[in-house]
Order: structure tokens, then C-alpha cells, then sequence
């Protein structure tokens, strides 16, 4: 029986709806910026600089080359991405044990990869995380179409970066995730239906 259900997601493919509406449907918790809201809390760091630092892959150290010799350097910097994300991990394993729940990106799949859980990855064609970004976020409105592709490319590369940093593994690899979701030209609620008539299943089994 799942427990757990980990979404990562393409910046626009409506994998955030998704994971809402899913947990509504399962009766689930749900957990998204509620996460970088307790790393906030407990690291006593910014929202919104956690959130950056989650969004980057962390800054790599640079050794000091004496003679034949390297001496790492200790970047705060550095040192703090690994803080955050230690914490991130905590945080983590410690909502996938209080109840049933989602947890949308923060590596979670990998950080639970000991546990028992339904591993989804949310993605689509360019075109339609384009038109999501408009509809879903009032201040995109003003961008051209150019400049949407480029917000998207350039999210989706740090979430990249990120992920392989601390996972050696490559953010949206079909073999690090049970279930690929298409969601180009696509009704959220729809795939949400299908994808909770498949959970029942599994439960019931």
C-alpha cells in the first residue's frame, strides 16, 4: 500500500494542480512551499532565499593548488546549500511519516527512495507550459512568448542542475520515476481522475 506520492515536475506543466487536486481526491496531505516554509523556520533563513537556494545547484568548491599539492577551500555559501538541504531532508522524512501525503519536487523521491511510494514526473510540450505560465501567473501576461520559453528553459535547468547535484541522477529519467505524465493539451482534473482510480486499485490490492 502507498503511502507517499512524490511529484517532480516541469516549470508549467501543472504538476503543482496536480499534486492539489490529487491529495483532495485521496485525502491526502499535501506539501509543497509548506516545505521551504519549515526550512525557513528552522535554519532561520528568508523564504525566499531558501527558495533560491533550492532552485540552483549549489556552488561548487574550488581547491587551492600549492605546489603539487590541493587544499579545499570552505565556501559559506556551499556550506549552507548543504544546511538547507540537509534540513530539506528531515523536514522530508519526517511529513511522509506523519500521515499519508504528497510531496511535490525537493528531490523527495530520491530522499524517500527506501520507503514505499508512487514516484510521478509532470511534463509537457512547450507550447502548453507557455500557456499555463500565462494563465496561472497574472505577471507573465506582460511577456512575449520568447521570453516565457526563456523563464522556462532557465527554471528548468537550475531544477536540473539541483536534482543531479545531490542525487547523481538525471532530473527526468523515466527510470527514476513509476509514472510519466503527459500533460500537453490536457484537463488536469482528468488525469487527476485517472491517476486516483489507479491508486484505489493499488490500495485495495
Amino acid at each position: 500500500m502507498y503511502n507517499v506520492i512524490t511529484i517532480s515536475r516541469q516549470f508549467g506543466s501543472g504538476g503543482r494542480e496536480l499534486g492539489r487536486r490529487l491529495a483532495e481526491k485521496l485525502g491526502f496531505a499535501y506539501y509543497d512551499d509548506e516545505i521551504i516554509a519549515e526550512i525557513s523556520k528552522r535554519t532561520q533563513l528568508s523564504e525566499e532565499y531558501v527558495q533560491q537556494i533550492v532552485e540552483h545547484r549549489p556552488v561548487t568548491l574550488m581547491p587551492i593548488t600549492i605546489g603539487h599539492s590541493f587544499y579545499p577551500v570552505q565556501h559559506p555559501l556551499m556550506e549552507q546549500s548543504q544546511n538547507i538541504y540537509q534540513e530539506q531532508a528531515r523536514i522530508i522524512l519526517e511529513m511522509s511519516e506523519k500521515s499519508p501525503c504528497i510531496i511535490v519536487g525537493c528531490c523527495g523521491d530520491y530522499i524517500l527512495r527506501e520507503k514505499k511510494l508512487l514516484r510521478l514526473f509532470v511534463y509537457a510540450d512547450m507550447n502548453s507550459k507557455v500557456e499555463r505560465c500565462r494563465l496561472k501567473a497574472p505577471e507573465n501576461e506582460h511577456l512575449t512568448v520568447k521570453e516565457l520559453r526563456k523563464q522556462i528553459t532557465k527554471v528548468e535547468k537550475n531544477r536540473a542542475k539541483y536534482y543531479e547535484f545531490y542525487t547523481g541522477r538525471k532530473w527526468g529519467d523515466k527510470l527514476n520515476y513509476d509514472l510519466m505524465v503527459n500533460t500537453t493539451n490536457t484537463d488536469i482534473k482528468l488525469i487527476v481522475d485517472v491517476i486516483a482510480r489507479m491508486f484505489d486499485k493499488n490500495v485495495t490490492e
